[in-house]
């Protein structure tokens, strides 16, 4: 791919992201866990230190990542696939406020955790989408709807930066570490903004640098791939949401993932008609 003296170009970023997903999938299907998966995802970046999905350092995956971030009855009902194959770093559910009737999206579906649930909350006159960019997630998501009986959902194959939906064609989208993935995270803003319905919301889980680190800082303490070198900051983020057009946005900080580095919550709206 490239060198330390090399940075990637957005087409080899966006290749290694895919097929570390791809490959998470496939463990998957073959029987892992969810703590096998984030172990198994183990990369090392060029400072020689694993960084595994969503957490930097030598991360023991427990209630800070992935499946353990959601209530055991939610687990509970959902097939064992699904759970397994969940590698956030929170619970956009838990602040989206979803609610009968609504139509959710969510940015980077993966294995369809996020998507089932959404699809539970905003009931049968609603509906909720899955966007994915990996044919294997697309093809694991769509096996856990099918095994879960969910009728009012549905995973299409796209980019976060090219979301394969109309304008105003949801009222809430969702993402859970997904985001800092991107290589053209204002491109990514723009779409949040442009599927909106006017008053529509975001409610997204992603991993936030404090404002000192430099973005060498952040390269410094994990790989991008490893959800740490790609994460903007805290006013970053804020900014970025200003310059897509959406309004009272909240970044808020839940827990550090590594040194200077954590995982948050984000809110906005976009505005009304």
């Amino acid at each position: 791919m490239s060198t330390p003296s090399t940075p990637p170009t957005d087409d080899q970023l966006r290749e290694e992201v895919r097929s570390r997903y791809a490959e998470a999938a496939v463990a998957v299907t073959r029987g892992a866990t969810n703590t096998d998966l984030n172990d198994a995802l183990q990369v090392v970046d060029d400072t020689g230190a694993a960084a595994s999905c969503c957490g930097g350092g030598e991360v023991t995956v427990g209630e800070a990542f992935g499946a353990g971030l959601y209530a055991a009855e939610d687990r509970d009902g959902l097939p064992a696939d699904a759970v397994a194959a969940s590698l956030g770093c929170g619970n956009p559910l838990a602040v989206a406020d979803l609610r009968p009737g609504e139509r959710v999206l969510d940015l980077g579906s993966g294995g369809g955790i996020d998507v089932l649930l959404s699809a539970r909350r905003v009931g049968e006159t609603g509906f909720a989408y899955g966007v994915d960019m990996t044919e294997e997630m697309l093809d694991l998501a769509r096996a856990n709807a099918a095994r879960a009986g969910a009728t009012n959902v549905e995973f299409l194959r796209g980019t976060i930066e090219d979301v394969p939906l109309p304008d105003a064609s949801v009222d809430v989208v969702i993402s859970n570490c997904v985001i800092n993935l991107s290589a053209d995270k204002p491109r990514v803003m723009a779409e949040m903004h442009r599927v909106l319905v006017p008053g529509g919301r975001i409610g997204i889980s992603d991993v936030v640098a404090e404002d000192h680190l430099t973005v060498a800082d952040r390269a410094e303490r994990g790989s991008y791939v490893g959800c740490i070198a790609g994460a903007l900051s805290h006013s970053e983020y804020l900014d970025g949401l200003a310059g897509a057009g959406f309004v009272d946005a909240t970044v808020e900080l839940t827990h550090e993932a590594v040194p200077g580095m954590h995982g948050a919550i984000v809110r906005a709206t976009k505005p009304g008609a």
